[in-house]
C-alpha cells in the first residue's frame, strides 16, 4: 500500500462527499457517490489509512466525520478479522486524534466529538478489560491534557454506559464482563467525574466575571455540562453508595449548581434522577438530607430566581425539572415514612409544602399538572395525612384549585397568563383541552382526598362560590353564542367560571356523603343552598346546565328533608321543556338539547338512586309525565322514552308483581296500540314499504326545512326506545324475601338458581315478533336492490356518521362546534342518525331481552331459528360498522346471560353458524388487505381514496377484535374475570403490550365452550378462525388469541385423533404469525410459548412437526436433533422448563419476523473473551490474562 493510493484514493472520496452533500447536485450523481462511497467501506482493503487521512485536522468538517465514520465502521465490522497489529495501529491512533487530532472544545463541531467517541466505545465494547486492562488509565491520563480532552473522554465514558447499561446493544457475556468491571471501578470513575465537575465549575465561577478569559471560562463551562451529562447516564443504576458518599457530596454539588444559569439544567436532571432512585429503603434514607435547611435553601431559591425572570425558555425548562424534583422528594417521602426505615418528620415540611404549593398556583397549567399526583399521595399517606402542617395546606390546596379548574390556557388566546406558557407546551387549543379535561378529573381525585381529611371546609368553600355565581352578573364575553343573542358560548368568561365552581362542589359535596356520619351532615346549609338554586332563573342554556348539575349535587340533603322534593321536580321537570325561544321552528342547538337531555337523565339518577324518596309522589310524577306525552310534538322520543324509563325505575318499588304488571301495561298501551297496527305491520316487514313511510325514497328540494315524513320516523323511534326503556329498566326485588312476597318468584332451577318472572314479560313478547320484523328489514336495506331505491338525497343514508368515521380515525372534534351548532344540520344527516339508532336500539332490546325475562325469553318458540332469519339475516351485505354493534350489544350479552339449560336449544343453533360465517368473511377482509399491502403500487389511481382505506382496514381491524373477543368470552374461562367488566374491545394500538404472556394457567373451557366444541362444523370454525387470525396484521387481537383463546381450543381436540395435516397446519399457523408478530415483544413472547406448547404435547405423536421445523429459515439441524431427543426420550430428566423453552426459541428464530429497520440492519457480530476470572478482587493490572497460545495480552494495547 503505497502513499499515493491512499492520497488519490482520498481525493475521489473528498469529491464524493462534497457531491453527497451538495445540495445542487442531482440526484443520478448523488447515488453515484453514495454508491462508491459504500462499496469503498464495505471491500477496500486500505479504509484504515484512508480514514485516518480524511480525519485530519486540515480537512473539512464533513470530510473528518466521513473519516471517522469509515474508521468506525472498520471497528464495526471488521474487527473480527483484523491481524493483531494492525488493531493496535487503529486503536493507538484514534487515542492520538483524541488527544491532538480535534480543534479546540469551543471550535470543534459536535459530530466530530460524537464520532469519535463512538469509535472508542466500540473498541472498548470488543476489547475492555480482557485484552485492554488499562483502558480508565488511558482515558483517565487524555484528560490530564486539557478541557477537549477531558470533555471527549467524558463522551466516551456517557457512551458506554448508554450502550452497554441502558440500551444493553451487545451479547450478554461482553455486557456482563464490562458491567461487573465498571462496577468495581465505580469509585475511581466518581471521585473522576466529582473532581472533574468541581474543578471546572470552580475555575469557571473564578474566570467568568473576567472578560479577558471569557472562551477560558466557556471551556470549563462545557466540560461542566459534559460531566453532569454523564454522571445523569450513571446515577440511574450505580449503587446508591456512590451517590451518597462522603456524606452526599454528590447532591450537595447539585443543589449548589441549581443557583448556576448555564449548568442548572444539567444538575436538575441529575438531582431528579437520584431522587427518583428506588431500592431498599434503608439505603435510600440519607436522600431525605435533601430536606435539611442547607438544600432547601439552594431548590426554593433557583426556583424564584428561574422564575422572577418571566417566561424564558431555558427557564421554563428548568423549571419543570425542579417541580419534578420536589414530586420526586415528596415520594421518598411518602416511601421512608412511616415504614421500618426509622426516618422521622422532617423539620422543613413546612417549607416543602409551601415552595410545593408555589408551584401548583404558577400560571403554567403543566406545572400545575405536574403536582398533582404527589398531593394525592401527602393525602392519602397514613403518617402525612395526620400531620398538622399539611392539613393546613387543605385550605390553601382546595383555593388554588378553585383557579386552576377555570379553563383558560388555550394557546391561541391571550386572555390569561397561561396562554404564553400553553404556546410552549401545546400545539392546538385541542391538544390543550384533551390535556385539560384529564388534569381536571386528576383534581377531582385529589379534592376528594383532601375533603376526606377535611370534609367541612371543602362543602364551605363549596357554598360560598355557589352563592358568588348565583349573584355574579352574566358576562359573554367577546365570542357570542350561535344560540342566540346575549347568551354564553363555551368560551364566555362567566360559563367558564360556572363550569369550574360545579366541578368543584360536585366533588366536594359528594365526598363529605361519604366521610360525615349522619348526624354530622350540615343538613340547613344544605337546604339554604338547595333553594338558592332551584329559585335561580336562567334562560342561558349552558349556566342552566351547570344549575342543574348542582340540584343533583345537592339532591342527598333532600333525603334528610323530604319536603322539597316537589320543588326539586318541578325545576327538573321545567327543563325538560326548555327553550330558548319558545314554539321556535329553527332546529334546537347542541346546548339546549344537553340541557333538556341533562333535565331526563338527573330525573332518571333520582329515581334509579333515590326510588323510596320518589316513591310517594308517584302520582304527581305520572301525571306531569302524561300530560308532557300528550303532546306529540314537545318532547323528542328520546325525552318522552327517558320519562317513562324514570317511571318504570320507581315502580320497581311497589314490589307488587300484578300491580307493577298492570301499571307497564297502562304505559305500554300507546306503544302496543301504534307498534301492532296493522299499517306498521306491513311498514316493519316490507323494505319497501319501510323505505317509503320513512321518507328515504324521496327527493327533496330544501334539505334543511323539508322533511315530510319526520313523524313517521319519530314513530317508529319512540316504539323502540320505550321498548328498550322498559327491557331495561323493569325488575324484580333484589331480595329473595320480598320476591316471594310480591309474587315474582316462580321456583328453582335444576342448577339451584332462583326463577324469578319479570312483570314486563306479557307486554314485550307481544311486540317482539314486529321487532324482529323490522330488523330483519332493516337488514334487508342493505341489499343492491333496496339501496338502489334510495332517493337522490338520500343515497347515502345507511352510510356512517360523520361523527363515527372521525372517532374511528382518531380525529379530534374541533372544540366550539361540540355546543353550539344545531345538532342534525339537513335532513340527510338526520335520516343517517334515524337508521344509526334504530338499528343499535334494537339490538340493545335484544341484548337486554335475556337478562331481563330470562327463561320467559329463552324459551320463546323457535327463538334460535327466529333469530337466525332476522338479525342473522343478509350478512353479507351489512358492512362491517354495523356488524359490530351487533355483536357486542347483543350476541355477546345474550350468550353471557344464558343459563347453561338453553345451551343445546338455543345457544349452539345460533352460534354455530353466525361463527362459521364470521370465519369466512375475516379471512376474505384481511386477504383484500394483504393484496391492497402487497400490491400498493402508486400509479394505481382508484375512487377508493387513502382515507377510505385506512377506514376500511380500521374497520376490519376493530370487528377482528369483536369476534375474537366474542369468540374468547364464549369459550374459555378465565378465573376470577367478570367478563361484563372488560375494556372496550377496540383498545388503541398503541395500547401497552404485556411481555410477561405465560397464559393464565385457569384459562379452561366454558361448558358453552365444550357444548360448541362437540359440534364438528363449530369446531373447525373455531380452531380455525383463531389459528388464521394469528397472521391477521392485528397486533392487539394477535396477542389475546394466543394468550387466551389458542392453547385451551387446541388442548379440547387433543385427545382425539387429529389429522397429521391438521397439526402441521396448527403449527405452521402460529410459525406464519411469528413472521408477522416477531417484532412486537408482547406478540412473540407470547407465539413462541404457544408454538413450544404445540411441539411439546404434539411432536411425539406426529413426526410431520419435524418436518415442518426442518423448513424454518437457517435452523440448524443437529441442534434440533439434539432438542428431538431430549424431547422423546422420557428416560432423561427434564431440564428446566425455561432452558428448554430458550432452546426451542434459538431453534425458530429464523422465522420470527423484524421490524423494516431492522430486516435490511447489517449485523454487528462481537465475540466473547475469555471469561473473568472470579476473584473477590480480580487485580487487572497483573497480566493474569491469557490467550490460547498462552501469549499474554496484557500487552496487546501498549499505550
Amino acid at each position: 500500500m503505497s502513499a499515493e493510493q491512499v492520497s488519490s484514493l482520498c481525493e475521489q472520496l473528498v469529491k464524493a462527499v462534497t457531491v453527497i452533500m451538495d445540495p445542487a447536485s442531482t440526484q443520478r450523481y448523488r447515488l453515484e457517490a453514495l454508491k462508491f462511497c459504500e462499496e469503498f467501506k464495505e471491500k477496500c482493503p486500505i479504509c484504515v489509512p484512508c480514514g485516518l487521512k480524511l480525519a485530519e485536522k486540515t480537512q473539512t468538517a464533513i470530510v473528518r466525520h466521513f473519516g471517522l465514520q469509515i474508521l468506525e465502521h472498520v471497528v464495526k465490522f471488521r474487527w473480527n478479522n483484523m491481524p493483531r497489529l494492525e488493531k493496535v495501529y487503529l486503536k493507538n491512533n484514534v487515542m492520538g486524534l483524541i488527544s491532538s487530532g480535534t480543534q479546540s472544545i469551543l471550535e470543534e463541531e459536535s459530530h466530530i466529538k460524537d464520532v469519535l467517541s463512538r469509535i472508542v466505545v466500540e473498541m472498548i465494547k470488543r476489547e475492555w478489560p480482557q485484552h485492554w486492562p488499562d483502558m480508565l488509565k488511558e482515558l483517565d491520563t487524555l484528560s490530564k491534557q486539557g478541557e477537549t480532552q477531558t470533555e471527549l473522554v467524558m463522551f466516551i465514558l456517557l457512551r458506554l454506559a448508554e450502550d452497554v447499561v441502558t440500551f444493553q446493544t451487545l451479547p450478554t457475556q461482553r455486557r456482563r464482563d464490562i458491567q461487573q468491571t465498571l462496577t468495581q471501578n465505580m469509585e475511581k470513575i466518581f471521585s473522576f467525574l466529582l473532581t472533574a465537575l468541581q474543578q471546572n465549575v470552580n475555575k469557571y465561577r473564578h474566570m467568568k466575571t473576567d472578560l479577558a478569559q471569557e472562551p477560558k471560562a466557556q471551556a470549563n463551562c462545557r466540560v461542566g455540562i459534559a460531566a453532569l451529562n454523564t454522571l445523569a447516564g450513571y446515577i440511574d443504576w450505580v449503587a446508591l453508595s456512590h451517590i451518597t458518599a462522603d456524606n452526599c457530596k454528590l447532591l450537595e454539588m447539585l443543589c449548589l449548581l441549581l443557583n448556576e444559569p448555564e449548568l442548572q439544567i444539567g444538575a436538575a436532571e441529575c438531582l431528579l434522577i437520584a431522587v427518583s432512585r428506588k431500592g431498599k429503603l434503608e439505603d435510600r434514607k440519607p436522600l431525605m438530607v435533601l430536606f435539611g435547611d442547607v438544600a432547601m435553601h439552594y431548590i426554593l431559591s433557583a426556583a424564584q430566581t428561574a422564575d422572577g425572570e418571566g417566561l424564558v425558555e431555558k427557564h421554563y425548562v428548568f423549571l419543570k425539572r425542579l417541580c419534578q424534583v420536589l414530586c420526586a422528594l415528596g415520594s421518598q417521602l411518602c416511601a421512608l415514612l412511616g415504614s421500618d426505615a426509622d426516618v422521622e418528620m422532617p423539620t422543613n415540611l413546612g417549607k416543602y409544602l409551601d415552595s410545593f404549593l408555589a408551584f401548583t398556583t404558577h400560571p403554567s397549567q403543566f406545572l400545575r399538572s405536574s403536582t398533582q399526583i404527589t398531593w394525592g399521595a401527602l393525602f392519602r399517606h397514613e403518617v402525612l395525612s395526620r400531620d398538622p402542617l399539611l392539613l393546613a395546606m387543605i385550605p390553601k390546596y382546595l383555593r388554588a384549585s378553585m383557579t386552576n379548574l377555570v379553563k383558560v390556557g388555550f394557546p391561541s388566546k391571550s386572555d390569561s397568563p397561561s396562554c404564553e406558557y400553553s404556546r410552549f407546551d401545546f400545539d392546538s387549543d385541542e391538544d390543550f383541552n384533551a390535556f385539560f379535561n384529564s388534569f381536571r378529573a386528576q383534581q377531582g381525585e385529589v379534592m376528594r382526598m383532601a375533603c376526606r381529611l377535611d370534609p367541612r371546609t371543602g362543602f364551605q368553600m363549596a357554598g360560598e362560590w355557589l352563592k358568588y355565581q348565583l349573584t355574579a352578573p352574566v358576562d359573554t364575553g367577546p365570542m357570542n353564542s350561535r344560540t342566540g343573542e346575549g347568551l354564553c358560548s363555551v368560551f364566555s368568561p362567566s360559563f367558564i367560571q360556572w363550569d369550574a365552581m360545579t366541578f368543584f362542589s360536585e366533588s366536594v359535596i359528594s365526598q363529605m356523603f361519604r366521610t360525615l356520619d349522619k348526624d354530622e351532615i350540615p343538613v340547613n346549609d344544605g337546604i339554604d343552598l338547595l333553594q338558592l338554586v332551584l329559585n335561580f332563573e336562567t334562560k342561558d342554556p349552558l349556566i342552566l346546565s351547570c344549575v342543574l348539575t348542582n340540584v343533583s349535587a345537592l339532591f342527598p340533603f333532600v333525603t334528610y328533608r323530604p319536603e322539597y322534593l316537589p320543588q326539586v321536580l318541578s325545576k327538573l321537570f321545567a327543563s325538560v321543556t326548555f327553550e330558548v325561544v319558545e314554539e321556535s321552528k329553527a332546529p334546537r342547538t347542541r346546548a339546549v338539547k344537553n340541557v333538556r337531555r341533562h333535565a331526563c337523565s338527573s330525573i332518571i339518577k333520582m329515581c334509579r338512586d333515590y326510588p323510596q324518596l320518589v316513591l310517594p309522589n308517584f302520582d304527581m310524577l305520572y301525571n306531569h309525565v302524561k300530560q308532557l306525552l300528550s303532546n306529540e310534538l314537545l318532547l323528542t322520543q328520546m325525552e318522552k322514552c327517558a320519562l317513562m324509563e324514570a317511571l318504570v325505575l320507581i315502580s320497581n318499588q311497589f314490589k307488587d308483581y300484578e300491580r307493577q304488571k298492570a301499571f307497564l301495561e297502562e304505559l305500554l298501551a300507546p306503544v302496543a296500540g301504534l307498534w301492532l297496527s296493522p299499517e306498521m305491520q306491513r311498514v316493519l316487514s316490507d323494505p319497501e314499504a319501510f323505505i317509503s313511510y320513512v321518507g328515504a325514497d324521496n327527493k327533496i328540494a330544501d334539505p334543511v326545512l323539508e322533511d315530510p315524513s319526520g313523524l313517521n320516523r319519530s314513530r317508529i323511534s319512540f316504539c323502540v326506545y320505550t321498548i328498550l326503556g322498559v327491557v331495561k329498566r323493569a325488575r324484580w326485588p333484589a331480595a329473595t324475601e320480598e320476591a316471594k312476597a310480591g309474587g315474582f318468584f316462580l321456583g328453582y332451577m335444576p342448577s339451584g338458581s332462583p326463577i324469578y318472572r319479570n312483570p314486563c314479560t306479557e307486554q314485550i313478547l307481544k311486540l317482539l315478533d314486529n321487532l324482529l320484523a323490522l330488523i330483519r328489514t332493516h337488514n334487508n336495506l342493505y341489499t343492491p336492490e333496496m339501496v338502489a331505491r334510495l332517493g337522490d338525497t338520500f343515497a347515502k343514508a345507511l352510510d356512517m356518521l360523520e361523527v363515527e368515521k372521525n372517532a374511528i380515525l382518531g380525529l379530534p372534534q374541533p372544540l366550539l362546534e361540540l355546543y353550539d351548532s344545531p345538532v342534525y344540520k339537513t335532513v340527510l344527516e338526520r335520516m343517517q342518525g334515524f337508521f344509526c339508532t334504530l338499528y343499535d336500539n334494537c339490538f340493545h332490546i335484544l341484548g337486554n331481552a335475556g337478562p331481563s325475562m330470562q327463561q320467559d325469553f329463552y324459551t320463546v318458540e323457535g327463538l334460535a331459528t327466529q333469530l337466525l332469519s332476522s338479525a342473522f339475516s343478509n350478512l353479507n351485505n351489512i358492512p362491517d360498522y354495523r356488524l359490530r354493534p351487533m355483536l357486542r350489544v347483543f350476541v355477546k350479552p345474550l350468550v353471557l346471560s344464558c343459563p347453561s339449560e338453553y345451551y343445546e336449544t338455543l345457544v349452539c343453533p345460533m352460534l354455530g353458524p353466525l361463527f362459521t360465517y364470521l370465519h369466512v368473511r375475516l379471512s376474505q377482509k384481511w386477504q383484500v388487505i394483504n393484496q391492497r399491502s402487497m400490491l400498493c403500487d402508486d400509479d394505481a389511481v382508484d375512487d377508493n381514496p387513502e382515507s377510505q382505506e385506512m377506514l376500511e382496514e380500521q374497520l376490519v381491524r376493530m370487528l377482528t377484535r369483536e369476534v375474537m373477543d366474542l369468540i374468547t368470552v364464549c369459550c374459555v374461562a378465565k378465573k376470577g374475570v367478570d367478563h361484563n367488566t372488560t375494556a372496550a374491545v377496540d383498545g388503541d394500538d398503541d395500547e401497552a403490550m404485556a411481555t410477561d404472556v405465560t397464559p393464565p394457567a385457569s384459562a379452561e373451557l366454558t361448558e358453552l365452550g365444550k357444548c360448541l366444541m362437540k359440534q364438528e362444523d363449530v369446531c373447525t370454525a373455531l380452531l380455525i378462525t383463531a389459528y388464521t387470525s394469528l397472521s391477521w396484521k392485528d397486533t392487539l387481537s394477535c396477542q389475546r388469541t394466543t394468550t387466551q383463546l389458542c392453547w385451551p381450543l387446541l388442548k379440547q381436540v387433543l385427545p382425539g385423533n387429529l389429522l397429521p395435516d391438521a397439526v402441521s397446519w396448527f403449527f405452521t399457523s402460529v410459525l406464519k404469525g411469528l413472521q408477522i408478530h416477531g417484532q412486537h415483544d408482547g406478540c412473540m413472547a407470547a407465539l413462541v410459548h404457544l408454538a413450544f406448547q404445540i411441539y411439546e404435547a404434539l411432536r411425539p405423536r406426529y413426526t410431520e412437526l419435524k418436518a415442518v421445523m426442518e423448513q424454518v429459515p437457517d435452523i440448524q439441524r443437529d441442534s434440533l436433533e439434539q432438542f428431538d431427543s431430549k424431547l422423546l426420550n422420557p428416560t432423561l430428566q427434564k431440564v428446566a422448563d425455561k432452558r428448554r423453552k430458550d432452546h426451542f426459541k434459538r431453534l425458530i428464530a429464523g422465522c420470527i419476523g423484524k421490524s423494516l429497520g431492522e430486516q435490511f440492519r447489517k449485523e454487528v457480530h462481537i465475540r466473547n473473551l475469555p471469561s473473568l476470572f472470579k476473584k473477590v478482587k480480580p487485580l487487572l493490572e497483573t497480566d493474569v490474562l491469557e490467550n490460547e497460545d498462552g501469549e499474554g495480552l496484557t500487552a496487546f494495547f501498549e499505550p
